[in-house]
């Protein structure tokens, strides 16, 4: 698929797409419908970019990512629930367009080749990890997982997906990278750390980031029901 490079652009402050992941988007302002209403009828591209931290004007972060649009449904008041997939990683350049809906030049940032078995001892310790973090409590994970969406449904509501299903899912991915996207959209909370990851393209240091960022998770929790 030929991507195109200039793309429009939602901003927002704590949605961050990750490549695998689906995001459930609910389209309600007049100029993100115009956007979609356009996206629809051409490439069904948008990127999503987290607001640029500490800037009051809507300036998105520096890499963001690119998703297509899997799911659209518009109600009778003309708003719409989407689900959008995301392709991945691009680097947001200058602006091409404003109004309605900004527009930007964007370039896919490269993922260097890494040797899964190479990183296979980062990876189960992510597992553990997951595993740990699980068992802290988390009866349903409130994301969509590829396989998960009936497109003759309205997705009006994340679909609530089991532990099992979730840890199940995890051990098929067989690419690294997946693995740490998948865990962070997933279990890491915080909008800057999701964003640190999405930032990280190089494969062992993502999931540095990764276990680390878990690790953190796991402390906070424990303090939050051990206080």
């Amino acid at each position: 698929m030929e991507l195109p490079c200039e793309v429009p652009v939602m901003t927002l402050p704590g949605a961050i797409l990750f490549p695998g992941a689906l995001l459930p988007l609910y389209i309600f302002e007049p100029r993100y419908r115009r956007m979609l209403a356009d996206s629809l009828e051409s490439h069904r591209l948008f990127a999503v970019a987290k607001q640029k931290q500490g800037r009051v004007r809507e300036i998105p972060s520096p890499v963001a990512g690119l998703g297509m649009i899997r799911v659209a449904v518009t109600r009778p008041d003309k708003t719409s629930y989407v689900v959008l997939q995301g392709l991945l990683r691009v680097r947001v350049h200058e602006s091409v367009r404003s109004r309605p809906y900004q527009v930007r030049r964007v370039a896919p940032l490269p993922v260097p080749m890494e040797d899964p078995d190479a990183l296979a001892p980062l990876t189960n310790h992510l597992r553990r990890l997951v595993q740990q973090r699980l068992a802290q409590g988390l009866p349903t994970m409130p994301l969509n997982l590829p396989g998960t969406i009936d497109s003759a449904a309205a997705p009006d509501a994340a679909v609530a997906v089991s532990m099992e299903q979730f840890t199940h899912y995890l051990a098929e991915l067989k690419d690294p990278g997946l693995v740490a996207d998948l865990v962070s959209c997933t279990l890491l909370t915080d909008t800057e750390e999701r964003q640190t990851v999405l930032e990280s393209v190089d494969i062992k240091s993502r999931m540095h980031l990764v276990i680390h960022f878990l690790r953190r998770e796991i402390e906070r929790k424990d303090q939050s029901t051990n206080p």
